[in-house]
């Protein structure tokens, strides 16, 4: 029964009533000192609810109405109250509501039709006509009662369609965009499932091979020193193994080629300025190893913000680059201006964007992308990867 609305939507609703009820109130006072402004009160109270709960403003136009009838009071301004309220049955009540409201606007102007002709003295006491001309006065304003009822209903109604029909246009749109994220972010995932076979592939065949040699070559050692050895190299094919089943079921083609590292950096950056990308690249605190998958996980990173911004970009500003290694952190930051007229394109989904927040998540990190508050039309990527587990010479830490 209670509607889920806006402060500002309440806060309007109570000040139109409020007005409507300070412009009347006299008038109502004047008519019935005692009833006159009950009824003004309960007609502006239901204006007031009207969005908030329909039904309740039905009810209460109900009410009203009758008292006015029953004290006899006739027609004032207060009572354009139950446009509003036939307005917001249709616009914003449920289906019960709604009807109760087409109800209302038929049978409430039929009745007002009985009350203002019945109550009208030059009607009812005309020596000219007599009762002909009463039913005649009737009929005219009953037409006339349930049609203006009606068309407040009406338009309701129209204004609702309307209000639904671009809500699910939005909708629509939302799932599309969703839809084409998760589309993507598959897509990336395929991409990264190839590049994680590739690294966990050759790592493990390393430590089988390793792990066979030294059984071989301890075969003249304790017998333990053998059966450690045939451990570690069973676990790992059967880890080899399994993590093939794993990446053939996420991915859904598979491509050979090397992967690149944060190593190959110089590389990408030369490549992009080649391309007529200005690039100002800065690096600070000492680089560090990185695992496989961080490594590769910040060079493609850096290498989708860069061609987003050789394809977005002004290509008469400066692209920033910046490195900043700390203890357990590598961050990076490329900022680029953009321009005017491909700002809705940078602003978008993308593909470019979820592909970049996968592959960070995936290796342990956080990315953002968007617009910065600090200069005006300036696009910024920001990512963070962990460097836990990999010491200052290179060797992992304990």
């Amino acid at each position: 029964m209670i509607r889920s609305i806006s402060r500002a939507q309440l806060i309007v609703d109570i000040v139109v009533a409020c007005v409507l009820l300070l412009l009347t109130i006299w008038n109502a006072v004047a008519e019935s000192p005692f009833g006159g402004p009950i009824v003004a009160v309960i007609y502006c109270a239901a204006l007031a609810v009207r969005r908030l709960s329909p039904a309740l403003a039905v009810i209460g136009v109900w009410i009203a109405a009758l008292l006015q009838m029953a004290v006899l009071i006739p027609a004032t301004g207060v009572d354009v109250a139950v446009l509003g309220v036939a307005y917001a049955s249709a616009a914003y009540g449920g289906r019960t509501v709604r009807l109760v409201g087409l109800g209302s606007a038929v049978g409430g102007g039929m009745l007002a039709a009985v009350y203002l002709t019945l109550s009208s003295r030059e009607s009812y006491f005309s020596p000219v006509g007599g009762g002909s001309h009463v039913l005649v006065t009737l009929i005219a304003v009953a037409i006339g009662m349930v049609t203006l009822f009606g068309l407040s209903w009406t338009v309701g109604l129209l204004v609702r369609t309307v209000r639904q029909s671009r809500e699910a246009k939005v909708q629509a749109a939302v799932a599309a965009q969703r839809a084409a994220y998760e589309s993507a972010a598959e897509q990336e995932r395929t991409r990264i499932a190839r590049d994680m076979h590739d690294v966990v592939a050759h790592s493990l065949a390393v430590v089988i091979a390793q792990a066979d040699g030294a059984r071989y070559a301890g075969a003249r050692s304790p017998q333990v020193q053998s059966d450690a050895l045939g451990t570690i190299s069973a676990t790992a094919r059967s880890a080899l193994a399994e993590v093939r089943l794993l990446l053939t079921q996420l991915r859904q083609e598979e491509t050979e080629g090397p992967q690149p590292s944060l190593d190959d950096l110089p590389g990408l950056i030369a490549g992009m300025r080649s391309a007529g990308l200005s690039i100002a690249e800065s690096v600070s605190g000492t680089p560090v190893p990185l695992l496989q998958v961080t490594s590769l996980a910040a060079y493609r990173v850096l290498q989708e913000a860069l061609t987003n911004a050789l394809r977005h970009g002004d290509p008469t500003k400066t692209v920033g680059v910046d490195l900043l290694w700390e203890e357990q952190a590598l961050h990076l930051r490329v900022r680029n201006a953009v321009r005017p007229s491909a700002a809705a394109e940078t602003a978008s989904a993308g593909h470019g964007i979820p592909g970049m927040r996968e592959r960070a998540a995936l290796a342990g990190g956080g990315l953002s992308a968007g617009p910065t508050s600090e200069v005006s039309g300036t696009y910024e990527v920001t990512a963070v990867f962990p460097i836990s587990g990999i010491g200052r010479e290179g060797e992992r830490t304990t």
